[in-house]
């Protein structure tokens, strides 16, 4: 099932939000869906597996307890949203030589497309490693270092963030994507959640002969 990376962040949006994450970050969610469907990654089939293992739960237990030393989060596993979005934050400690390292980290892929803001900020590329994969990035390109079952795990005990970083074996991005039919239909379903419930004045207020029938 192919759609469009328009399509793709919309879904992705409003999946995050139904699962319970912030605007701001269910925004920056959908961003790096988009990024990642774009270098014909699962992405939305990544962010499926993220919502559904974090369905609800109170972001915090996913958060890094710390931004000093190594990053863990209370829950034991790290939401790479959450992760991501603070290493982006954190770009300017790269740029200074430092490492930014992670343990427990859920989906690590998803951690990539915040590398690629990071990246553009600091005008260097930017890689992220876990486990035999190493993927760069300099926010428009992408190389890719590994194997895909290990790229597309669901957990890594470690992972790292470092820059500059070199830029081999280039992949450019494309416009259209092919989707998981499963997971585009579950993300259909925390989308549903976005949804207002119908009531009797909002289907007056709405298309149709609402009460009365001009027929």
């Amino acid at each position: 099932m192919s759609h469009s990376l328009n399509e793709i962040e919309a879904m992705s949006k409003r999946a995050a939000r139904g699962a319970g994450l912030a605007w701001g970050l269910a925004e920056e969610a959908a961003k790096g869906t988009r990024w990642l469907s774009a270098f014909s990654f699962p992405g939305t089939e990544m962010l499926e597996g993220l919502l559904t293992l974090n369905d609800r739960l109170p972001a915090v237990d996913f958060s890094p307890a710390t931004l000093t030393g190594r990053w863990s989060a209370p829950a034991g596993r790290m939401s790479p949203l959450i992760a991501g979005a603070a290493m982006s934050d954190c770009a300017i400690r790269m740029e200074a030589g430092q490492v930014i390292e992670m343990e427990n980290v859920s989906f690590p892929l998803l951690v990539v497309p915040f590398a690629g803001g990071a990246a553009l900020r600091l005008g260097v590329p930017v890689s992220v490693s876990w486990e035999g994969v190493k993927l760069t990035t300099d926010g428009q390109r992408l190389c890719v270092q590994g194997e895909r079952d290990a790229i597309l795990t669901r957990h890594t005990t470690q992972l790292s963030c470092a820059a500059p970083a070199a830029m081999t074996g280039q992949s450019e991005p494309v416009m259209r994507a092919d989707v998981d039919e499963a997971a585009w239909a579950k993300l259909g379903e925390f989308a549903h959640r976005t949804y207002a419930p119908a009531t009797e004045s909002s289907r007056l207020l709405g298309a149709g002969a609402g009460l009365s029938d001009n027929d």
